[in-house]
C-alpha cells in the first residue's frame, strides 16, 4: 500500500533510500541491522494538520496524529484508546531536588499499562495492511503485553517470545488477553533472535523494535503529546529510561518532526538513563565507541524493561543524544528501586523499575550539574508499577516502609499509631 505522505525509507547505516513498498523493514544490504528511519512530506502534512486542527479535534489517542504516522488517512485503527497520557506537574518533587519546573508524562496510565502501546497500535494497523494471520514479538514483557491486548482487541492471532524470567504479572497479561506464549530458556536478546528466525520462516508480521522501521513512528507521538500539553513551548530536557533504544530514538524522531513543521523552535535536549547492569549505550557513549561494532554485554537489572546485552535500536538511541546535547546517566539498582516510593509519594505515580529509572538519572543528572533549577524537564515514566509487584514491595521494604498489623479494636489503632 502506498501511503502519499511517506517519501521513502532511509537506512541509517549507509544512506540507501527505498520507496515504502520496495522493502518490509530493513536495508537490504546490511541484513538484520539495517534499521530504517521514515521519511516523510512535511510540506504535505503541514497542508493536513497544525496546532490549530489539533486544538480542535476532541479524540485525544494517537490517532489525532494520524497525519504524522505511517498509515492511510482511512486506516481502520483498533478500538484501544492509545495516547492521551496525563502529564503532571510535580512541584513537591521537583523542589526536592532544588528544581522549579517537573513534570511527570505517565505512560502507566496506557491500555495494557506501558508505553510500549504506542508501537504495539501502529504494529497492528501496519499488519492488516498485508492481510498478516499472524503478528509476532519478542519481549522482556511490555511490548509482548502491549501487542496481546491490542490484537485481542480486533481478534488477531499473535505468538509472543519472552524470557522465562520475566516478571508474572506481564506473563499473566499475555495469557490473560490469549496470547500464544512461548516462554524462552534464555535472554531477552536469544527471544529477539528467536523471534527473528519463527517470523521469517513462518511468513508472520514482526513487530520487532529495531527491525520494524514503523515501531519508532508509534513511540513518538508522546513527543508531539508533551509539547502540546505544554502549549508549544518546549521544554529544556527529556529524561527516559533506556534499554533497547527503540523508545528514546521515538521521543527524538517526535522532536524532530515537529522542529521540521515549524511548530517548535528548537530541540530539548534528550537524558537516557540505563541501569549501571545495562549500560551498554551508556559505556559506548562515555567511551566514543561505535555501537555497530560494539560486542553485546551480559545485562542484569531489577528493571527487566530496560535489559538488554545488545540494544537493537542503538544507532536511533545514540543520536537522540549526541544531537541534542544530551547525555547518558548509569543508576545502580538500589537508585532505581528507591526512586519508585521517591516517585509515588511525591507524584501519585506508581512506576514499575524501568519508569521510576528516570527519576532517578534525573536525581543524578542534578548531581553532577547537567540540569539547571530553571529548566523545564520532563520525567517518562513507562510503565506502571503494577507491572512488577514483587520488585515494588522490595522497594517499599528498602525504604523502611512496613504496614502495622491491629486487632479488631480501637485500642489497637490507638497502639500502632502511639495515640
Amino acid at each position: 500500500m502506498t501511503i502519499d505522505h511517506i517519501t521513502g525509507l532511509t537506512c541509517l547505516i549507509c544512506g540507501e533510500t527505498y520507496a515504502a513498498d520496495e522493502v518490509e523493514y530493513v536495508c537490504l544490504k546490511h541484513g538484520n541491522e539495517g534499521i530504517l528511519d521514515v521519511r516523510y512530506d512535511y510540506g504535505r502534512i503541514g497542508q493536513e494538520i497544525s496546532p490549530a486542527t489539533l486544538a480542535a479535534n476532541p479524540d485525544p489517542t494517537i490517532w489525532r496524529y494520524k497525519a504524522l504516522l505511517p498509515v492511510a488517512p482511512d486506516a481502520i485503527v483498533p478500538p484501544l484508546a492509545v495516547g492521551g497520557t496525563p502529564l503532571y506537574p510535580v512541584p513537591h518533587l521537583a523542589q526536592s531536588l532544588g528544581l522549579e519546573h517537573v513534570w511527570v508524562k505517565d505512560d502507566g496510565r496506557e491500555p495494557t499499562a506501558s508505553f510500549k502501546d504506542r508501537a504495539s497500535a501502529i504494529a497492528v494497523v501496519k499488519a492488516r495492511e498485508k492481510d498478516a494471520a499472524v503478528i509476532t514479538t519478542a519481549s522482556t514483557g511490555n511490548a509482548a503485553a502491549a501487542l496481546a491486548g491490542l490484537c485481542a482487541s480486533v481478534g488477531q492471532a499473535n505468538v509472543i517470545f519472552v524470557p522465562e524470567s520475566a516478571p508474572p504479572a506481564k506473563i499473566a497479561q499475555l495469557l490473560a488477553f490469549g496470547s500464544t506464549v512461548l516462554l524462552v530458556q534464555g535472554t531477552y536478546d536469544d527471544a529477539f533472535e528467536l523471534c527473528l528466525e519463527a517470523a521469517a520462516e513462518f511468513g508472520w508480521y514482526n513487530r520487532n523494535t529495531a527491525f520494524n522501521p514503523y515501531m519508532s513512528e508509534g513511540k513518538k507521538t508522546v513527543s508531539f503529546e508533551i509539547c502540546e500539553q505544554l502549549r508549544w513551548q518546549t521544554p529544556d530536557a527529556i529524561f527516559v529510561s533506556v534499554g533497547d533504544g527503540c523508545i528514546i530514538g521515538g521521543v527524538h524522531k517526535g522532536m524532530k518532526d515537529l522542529l521540521a513543521l515549524g511548530w517548535i523552535e528548537r530541540m530539548p535536549r534528550i537524558y537516557g538513563v540505563q541501569a549501571a547492569g545495562s549500560n551498554y549505550l551508556a559505556e559506548a557513549w562515555e567511551k566514543g565507541e561505535d555501537v555497530l561494532t560494539k560486542p553485546p554485554i551480559a545485562a542484569h537489572t531489577v528493571a527487566d524493561s530496560i535489559s538488554a546485552g545488545l540494544p537493537r535500536d542503538r544507532i536511533k538511541a545514540m543520536a537522540a543524544v549526541t544531537e541534542t546535547n544530551g547525555a547518558y546517566i548509569t543508576v545502580s539498582d538500589d537508585e532505581i528501586l528507591a526512586a519508585i516510593p521517591a516517585l509515588a509519594r511525591g507524584s501519585g505515580v506508581f512506576a514499575e523499575p524501568a519508569g521510576a529509572a528516570a527519576w532517578a538519572g534525573l536525581a543524578k543528572a542534578v548531581e553532577r550539574g547537567l540540569v539547571s533549577a530553571s529548566d523545564r524537564i520532563v520525567v517518562m515514566n513507562t510503565g506502571s508499577g503494577l507491572k512488577d509487584i514483587k520488585s515494588a514491595m522490595t522497594a517499599v521494604e528498602m525504604a523502611g516502609v512496613t504496614p502495622h498489623r491491629v486487632a479488631t479494636d480501637l485500642s489497637s489503632v490507638k497502639k500502632a499509631l502511639h495515640l
